[in-house]
């Protein structure tokens, strides 16, 4: 049997191939070995549905945030290796799930726009080239921290209108105390910034909430696709619920950039799917 992971700082996406080709799947909860230790993330990974499972995997191909470095590739292993200690185990980035779901055996530009961003360059094999991704602090262009990161600036200096303000308070209770309190001393700062972009998403069509995405996009752009040489004659495509649910937006925007839109995905599991369905 074959389990395959499609990880982002928010959420992990399962599948599972079993001998007679039947597919079974479950949402987890997401994490990034930037963000926690081996023991965090092998706590994280005892789920009912991977614990029942634990036996009879015999290969595991996962997919992941912050998984581009040796080392936290290693990380990853080994909480999984807690889990499923005698599988065969190969740990990628979700930048290369992105492509291959994507972009296939064809060059393109693969982007993540979800709780963070990211992106890169694929010749149809491998990845050519990519763009720091610098994490929430100092990077995420475009992702839901980021976004939802602006939506609170704004709010603590009161500088959105006043019924989209008033809206918030009424609905998440809001106060600049406790948006600090969530920031500065609760654990996932990034989580709780994203957490916003539903509700900046329902209310797109008032231009200031449309104007965080096409902002937070255009940034993006110059951060990061724009520096690829061949941005405008290759595919531009993208994964990530940022992407998926404010897909107008993101496509008027690159669209202003001369850039070719490809596929837009809520998430890049049912490529990898498919695509480890053939290699067996």
């Amino acid at each position: 049997m074959i389990l395959i992971a499609d990880s982002g700082s928010s959420k992990t996406d399962w599948r599972v191939i079993h001998r007679n080709g039947q597919i079974s799947q479950f949402r987890g909860i997401g994490f990034n070995p930037y963000y926690l230790s081996v023991a965090e993330m092998a706590d994280q990974l005892k789920q009912e549905f991977l614990l029942n499972l634990s036996q009879e995997i015999e290969e595991i191909y996962y997919y992941g945030a912050g998984c581009a470095a040796p080392e936290k590739k290693l990380e990853v292993e080994q909480a999984l290796r807690a889990i499923f200690p005698t599988a065969q185990i190969q740990i990628d980035h979700d930048l290369l799930a992105a492509a291959k779901a994507t972009c296939g055996h064809h060059p393109g530009i693969a982007c993540i726009l979800g709780t963070g961003s990211n992106s890169c360059d694929y010749d149809g094999k491998n990845i050519i080239s990519s763009r720091p991704a610098a994490g929430y602090i100092l990077g995420d262009e475009g992702g839901g921290s980021d976004v939802g990161r602006k939506f609170l600036q704004d709010f603590i200096h009161e500088e959105m209108p006043a019924a989209i303000r008033q809206e918030a308070i009424d609905r998440f209770q809001l106060s600049q105390y406790g948006i600090q309190e969530q920031v500065y001393r609760k654990p996932f700062p990034n989580r709780y910034m994203a957490s916003f972009c539903r509700f900046i998403t329902e209310h797109k069509s008032h231009p200031y909430c449309y104007g965080l995405f096409y902002d937070a996009f255009q940034n993006f752009f110059t951060k990061h696709v724009c520096k690829y040489p061949d941005f405008q004659t290759k595919p531009v495509h993208f994964v990530g619920s940022i992407a998926f649910y404010n897909a107008d937006i993101l496509r008027k925007a690159a669209t202003d950039r001369g850039m070719q839109v490809g596929m837009i995905l809520e998430s890049p599991i049912a490529g990898l799917t498919l695509y480890h369905q053939e290699l067996v």
